[in-house]
């Protein structure tokens, strides 16, 4: 079994780390990791160490460095705009596509999405997508946390397509997912629209940007599983999965 994924902040140059914190407490208090065994800690940036625990402290573990990798970033880019779910879907959503191997996911205002953030509750929701992005970091033993941007408008997610490969879900669109051309030196924003269906008016703007629509399939899947869907579809198209 694959060793489990513990974050630090930064990663010390020592051949002997402490793990401490809320991370300490739990490989050494819920997972009651013992000496011996291997332990993987990582930066959330790319930097890995292979490790061996030394010692159970107090409130966490003593670690010996074994191995330092380097992983390096998946290119492209996919970059997830996903428009905000409503109830547990959107912790879903986030939990999956971070599985999944999103690059970056950009939580979108559409205009049908039922759930709205402001003020102080919009800081808290995207809060708990940040910290849900990086538990499935470490439950998927990615060695890069995915960015969870700001809340991003219409306007703003038009804008964020550039020289982008872009596109959108839309079960009556006629391309297909798996049917577009995917340049290798260009990064990839998928966007998934609310429950209620992208407007027309989204759908206009996206194009205009350069995006096209795509569809993914006979079924209609819901917002919070559309993206993985799709994640899974472009995975296997540029070789993530071989």
């Amino acid at each position: 079994m694959t060793p489990p994924l513990f974050l630090l902040d930064e990663l010390s140059d020592s051949d002997t780390i402490e793990l401490t914190g809320d991370e300490g407490r739990h490989a050494a208090r819920v997972k009651r990791l013992g000496v011996g065994e291997s332990v993987l800690v990582g930066d959330g940036r790319g930097a890995v160490l292979r490790c061996s625990v030394a010692a159970v402290l107090a409130d966490g573990l003593r670690l010996s460095v074994r191995e330092r990798m380097s992983v390096p970033a998946a290119r492209p880019r996919i970059v997830v705009v996903q428009a905000l779910p409503k109830g547990d879907r959107a912790e879903l959503a986030v939990e999956v596509l971070t599985e999944l191997g999103a690059d970056e996911v950009v939580p979108w205002a559409a205009e049908r999405s039922i759930a709205q953030w402001h003020g102080a509750r919009g800081e808290r929701a995207l809060e708990k997508w940040q910290r849900t992005a990086r538990e499935a970091a470490k439950q998927s033993r990615r060695a890069w946390v995915p960015v969870v941007a700001r809340l991003a408008s219409t306007r703003e997610v038009a804008g964020l397509l550039g020289d982008r490969v872009g596109v959108v879900l839309h079960e009556a669109a006629a391309v297909p997912l798996v049917s577009i051309d995917l340049a290798a030196d260009r990064d990839i924003v998928v966007i998934v629209g609310p429950e209620g269906g992208i407007t027309d008016t989204e759908l206009a703007a996206f194009e205009l940007a350069g995006a096209q629509a795509v569809r993914l399939g006979t079924p209609v899947l819901r917002t919070s599983t559309a993206g993985a869907a799709a994640l899974a579809a472009l995975s296997v198209r540029l070789g993530r999965w071989a």
